[in-house]
């Protein structure tokens, strides 16, 4: 399944799941729908591009409502996806609405805690990590069980916040203060778990991050993405817009660190 496809799909489907809606905010404001569109295209066609056209073993991690996994699935990937939100139940009911469109029964998503699971070496094709790893703690061990569960040859693959960015930096601040790592009970697993309090990290702290871990950056796989307001986005001109802000990112070598609010960037674990 191509992604207009999926996400006219997934459209439908906001349409008729509140609770989804509601997490999205895709259908909220009309003024903000090709901006929010533009950005879930974008890091779905980043994704796409870097897991490989050959079906694979894939772990999503973090993976939420499991939007990308059911994509993935989709496509013929055998997906693994653990969370922790609230919305866990929430999940099955997705996966009967898309069972319409194409066989997902590769597709699993556990409640899992990422320390708590039980990952054979060099098991995976891929890994994911979607607005993930800034809430990853210690974020250096879970890099390195990333490291281990790969093929060597493989990838992990990341969307994540520009902790560089001023506006996240003061946004992050405001709401949670200098506590970037906090402990919090999950009821569910009875225990309580070390959380990354959306504790954003520059690109240079992510290599310096996967470099301890022996997992080497892929230096043009970085894009640097989302820096134009929801006001300049319409249904004629989004799709080239995306494409000038992809383009601007490679170019504002000096300015994209602090312009710029998301990086997506590929490491790959060598042979």
């Amino acid at each position: 399944m191509d992604i207009q496809t999926f996400l006219d799909l997934f459209i439908k489907e906001l349409e008729v799941n509140h609770d989804l809606r509601k997490y999205y905010r895709l259908l909220n404001k009309k003024s903000r729908y090709y901006w929010r569109k533009a950005y879930l295209e974008q890091r779905l066609a980043y994704v796409n591009s870097h897991v490989g056209k050959v079906s694979g073993r894939i772990w999503d991690i973090g993976c939420g409502y499991a939007t990308t996994s059911i994509f993935l699935a989709l496509n013929g990937h055998n997906v693994f996806g653990n969370t922790l939100e609230f919305y866990y139940d929430k999940i099955n009911p997705r996966l009967d609405y898309w069972s319409r469109y194409g066989n997902i029964d590769n597709l699993k998503v556990e409640y899992a805690n990422l320390y708590d699971l039980s990952v054979s070496p060099d098991h995976y094709d891929g890994i994911i990590a979607q607005d993930t790893l800034h809430h990853l703690e210690p974020i250096q061990d879970a890099i390195s069980i990333f490291e281990a569960a790969l093929k060597p040859g493989s990838r992990l693959i990341v969307t994540e916040e520009n902790g560089r960015n001023a506006f996240i930096t003061l946004r992050n601040i405001y709401y949670r203060g200098f506590e970037r790592v906090t402990n919090y009970f999950d009821e569910r697993l009875q225990k309580f778990i070390l959380f990354g309090n959306e504790n954003a990290r520059s690109m240079q702290a992510w290599h310096n991050i996967l470099e301890k871990a022996d997992l080497k950056l892929i230096e043009d796989s970085v894009e640097y993405i989302r820096v134009l307001p929801p006001f300049c986005f319409t249904g004629k001109n989004y799709c080239s817009l995306m494409e000038k802000e992809r383009q601007a990112g490679k170019k504002l070598l000096n300015l994209r660190e602090f312009l710029f609010f998301g990086i997506n960037f590929t490491a790959i674990k060598p042979l």
